[in-house]
């Protein structure tokens, strides 16, 4: 029996450029984004509750735009910058942009923008293909005092089945690493963001089969780019026996756990703070349990 593999937190996190790729390359996204349209939904009935009037606002990872365009319906007066890092994204999302919406190119850990200078920054389902730590520290930098921070991401218990049906296969990396509601509200407070808020909840999604969850997955772009992925192909023997062990009702269909965490923090101006050395990540690697995000 050869030796367990010994893995790092670098190899459970998606790597940066992969990531990019995955979305340069994902041609249907609108086609299956129905958990990104729930989770904005969701942050953007929370706009009601912080009573902001935002001069500039920014959808981060915007995808084909709709964040930006709900943010520039609800606040006419404001401009609206739709950041991503995919050129594929900023394409889409620059062909249905409102006139009020500038589609902007930028990483969220490297934001092109000067400190508090943004009142109100949407992250829908970004955290889940970066560092939370270095986000909020770019929250943190370009909020202005009192500016608001609201996030959608995805929590560890997210497509268990699929994470415990690889677990059974062999032992690399096929899930990136999630991080939980407290650690990420810890996070949040260590970037130099106030008064961070987090709940969660659950969305249970059936599939008949499961290359109606493959396509759903590669259409979003959410394939798995953990640097300790398998680099080889999966193989026919080894995708059988993990489609095997997946657990299936009595008719036949499987259904797959979305857990879906919400939070807002606030800004306190501009923030400065040494850079992160690489690799570093301030969460014990043994807090960390891991959300599929590929089969």
């Amino acid at each position: 029996m050869p030796p367990p593999v010994t893995l790092s937190l670098d190899d459970a996190l998606p790597q940066a450029r992969a990531a990019r790729r995955a979305f340069d390359r994902a041609r249907a996204f609108e086609s299956a984004c129905f958990i990104h349209d729930e989770a904005r939904t969701r942050l953007l009935e929370r706009l009601s509750l912080v009573r902001l009037k935002p001069t500039v606002a920014v959808d981060l990872g915007c995808a084909t735009g709709r964040g930006a365009a709900g943010l520039a319906a609800r606040y006419p007066g404001a401009r609206v910058l739709a950041v991503d890092s995919s050129l594929r994204m900023l394409r889409a999302a620059a062909a249905g942009a409102p006139e009020a919406v500038r589609v902007l190119g930028g990483d969220a850990a490297a934001l092109p923008l000067r400190a508090a200078c943004v009142d109100l920054v949407l992250a829908n389902l970004v955290l889940p293909w970066c560092r939370p730590d270095r986000l909020f520290a770019e929250a943190a930098r370009v909020l202005t005092n009192g500016g608001a921070l609201l996030f959608a991401t995805l929590g560890p218990d997210s497509l268990q089945e699929i994470r415990a049906a690889f677990a059974a296969v062999d032992d690399r990396i096929h899930v990136h690493a999630a991080f939980d509601m407290h650690d990420l509200g810890d996070l949040a407070l260590a970037a130099g963001l106030a008064e961070p808020v987090l709940d969660v909840d659950r969305i249970a999604v059936t599939y008949a089969d499961v290359a109606g969850l493959v396509r759903d997955l590669r259409a979003v772009g959410a394939v798995n780019v953990a640097g300790g992925r398998r680099r080889s192909l999966t193989g026919r023997r080894r995708w059988s026996r993990f489609v095997e062990r997946l657990p299936r009702g009595g008719d036949g269909r499987f259904a797959v756990t979305v857990e879906l965490i919400l939070g807002q923090a606030w800004g306190r101006g501009a923030v400065s703070r040494p850079k992160p050395t690489a690799g570093e990540i301030r969460v014990p690697v043994s807090s960390i349990r891991r959300h599929s995000e590929n089969t």
